[in-house]
């Protein structure tokens, strides 16, 4: 064993001179320069939403244009009200539920291809 000392190390805690900007993806630039490739991404996306939408319309006008057959089947007004002021919510609140996810779950997959990430 040599009896020499270990260097010192020394630590600057100066401000940077430069920042750098963050690298950029470039499906990201893709889409900010709006190239096809970028408009093909822009494009996939809206295609989904607007999938989504249009599910949700179709299952809301079944829900809604089943009602007026429900009430002349059952010819009581009070059935009628009760049908309506309550059986008709839980469907529509369940497909309002439905929509939200999977708008929510289309943005997320959207961005995680915009920022490189793997899908879990």
């Amino acid at each position: 064993m040599s009896a020499e000392p270990t260097p010192r190390r020394e630590v600057v805690t100066g401000v940077p001179r430069r920042v750098r900007p963050l690298p950029r993806h470039r499906t990201q630039s893709e889409i900010d320069e709006q190239t096809a490739l970028g408009g093909a991404y822009v494009r996939s996306l809206m295609r989904s939403q607007l999938r989504a939408g249009l599910t949700a319309f179709t299952a809301l006008a079944l829900v809604a244009g089943t009602l007026p057959l429900v009430f002349t089947t059952l010819r009581s007004g009070a059935v009628v009200w009760a049908a309506l002021g309550f059986a008709a919510y839980p469907p529509i609140t369940l497909l309002a539920w439905w929509y939200v996810r999977r708008a929510e779950r289309n943005e997320r997959d959207f961005a995680r291809l915009v920022e490189g990430r793997p899908a879990p």
